[in-house]
């Protein structure tokens, strides 16, 4: 699972970057562009971070950077929306794989949580 992980984060990198490199840009769209690309990209850097993790509150603390880096990509793909350019139906698979990856990820801090305090209950 931890390959597959790695290999669709980076692919959310890479799609975005596909993606923006074929638009052209105003200076504001620019910016955003560049935002874009950093929050995108940040995600599968971030996810090879975890896997390298040191203890289960380094895990957690991983994860909490890629669960802000995949929500801010989402948050970026609804501006370009709002402002018009580019199309709902044009980020519609991109968006889709990018909330699976915010759910697995949120769901694996949850879980790793749990575990944490009932194995912390146990020891009381």
């Amino acid at each position: 699972m931890e390959e597959i992980l790695k290999r669709r984060t980076k692919n959310i990198g890479v799609q975005v970057i596909i993606m923006i490199d074929a638009l052209k840009f105003s200076p504001a769209q620019k910016v955003i562009a560049n935002q874009i690309i950093k929050s995108a990209t940040s995600i599968g850097a971030n996810y090879r971070a975890v896997c390298r993790e040191k203890s289960d509150a380094d895990f957690i603390n991983k994860l909490r950077i890629v669960e802000e880096e995949t929500d801010e990509t989402l948050y970026w793909f609804e501006v370009l929306e709002e402002i018009g350019y580019i199309k709902s139906n044009e980020l519609e698979i991109l968006k889709k794989e990018t909330n699976e990856i915010l759910s697995i990820v949120v769901a694996s801090i949850n879980t790793t949580l749990k575990r944490i305090q009932n194995t912390n209950s146990k020891k009381t």
